[in-house]
């Protein structure tokens, strides 16, 4: 990895790793597609345990949102308090949230990153306006995610308890953290990323550092996504790949050609600490997963509360 990176390599990587069209002209789910029936049958005969185990934060005011974007914000539109109004002493409580799609745990959808006036599929940036995404929008994957789900726990395999910030994560160490725990990626697979940052910050008991340098994904890895037909890639930090970039000149590097030319869904702020320590007790990596968005129509992100089937 002692190559130079910089917004060509973004560019030829992109056009080396796109599946634009493999999944037909009109495709908006991106490699989504790799998760077939026959895919999510075989993960149904996965748990043994009859264990669920959630990899969602709680949506509260002291969350991870930094930045242009706020931690949700809970009103009560109808309390207890309100009781008396009701005839007969017969009544209820309502409650509303004010919240950036994308404050917590959340899947990026495909209208959420583009260069050079084009997103995934080759479709027009302007069909995303202020009146959402015409296109690509989080609602067109309704109907998923549900499939294999696989723990690397890279910390784990480090023997550390959380990497640094700024820590690039090879294909190579992904390769090894798998054969180390015993399991092999597949193809449509949802693969969970551990780098221990989530479990520091909470430690720590504050968010503050949370969203800026962090650990991930080198941009090297987006020849491995690709190659290895994954569904999905998500992490315990705000945005899966490493932070500082590698390239100078760009941007998210690797959303910019994993999640606009590969059409990788990618997932951020998954709280992946208790599912680590059950992987660890029964040596079982490989699970029943699911995360549904909501269907936000025209939305470019979602919250989401992920579940583990063990």
């Amino acid at each position: 990895m002692s190559e130079t990176l910089d917004a060509r390599t973004v560019r030829e990587w992109g056009r080396r790793y796109s599946n634009w069209g493999r999944f037909g002209p009109d495709d908006e789910r991106g490699t989504l597609n790799f998760i077939t029936p026959e895919r999510v049958l075989a993960a149904l005969r996965l748990p043994r345990h009859g264990r669920v185990i959630s990899c969602g934060l709680p949506f509260e005011r002291d969350g991870p949102a930094r930045g242009g974007r706020w931690n949700p914000i809970h009103t009560m539109l109808a309390d207890g308090g309100d009781v008396t109004r009701r005839p007969g002493g017969f009544a209820y409580a309502d409650d509303a949230v004010h919240m950036p799609l994308q404050c917590g745990t959340q899947w990026d959808a495909l209208a959420h990153v583009f260069y050079d006036g084009r997103m995934y599929g080759d479709r027009d940036i302007a069909l995303v306006s202020s009146s959402g995404a015409a296109a690509n929008s989080i609602d067109k994957i309704r109907d998923g995610v549900v499939g294999r789900g696989v723990l690397l726990d890279v910390a784990r395999h480090r023997g550390v308890d959380w990497l640094e910030d700024g820590e690039g994560i090879a294909p190579e160490e992904l390769d090894a953290c798998a054969e180390r725990q015993g399991v092999t990626v597949e193809p449509g697979d949802v693969v969970l990323l551990r780098t221990g940052k989530m479990a520091r910050h909470l430690e720590a008991g504050s968010w503050d550092g949370y969203v800026g340098p962090s650990p991930g994904l080198s941009l090297h890895c987006a020849r491995w996504i690709f190659e290895r037909e994954v569904a999905a890639v998500a992490s315990d930090t705000f945005c899966v790949e490493v932070n500082p970039p590698e390239t100078r000149d760009c941007v998210m590097p690797l959303h910019m050609v994993s999640l606009r030319n590969t059409g990788l869904l990618l997932g951020e702020m998954f709280a992946l600490d208790t599912l680590a320590e059950a992987c660890a007790e029964d040596g079982e990596w490989a699970f029943l997963f699911a995360a549904p968005p909501l269907p936000i129509t025209g939305a470019v992100g979602s919250p989401i509360n992920p579940l583990a089937i063990k």
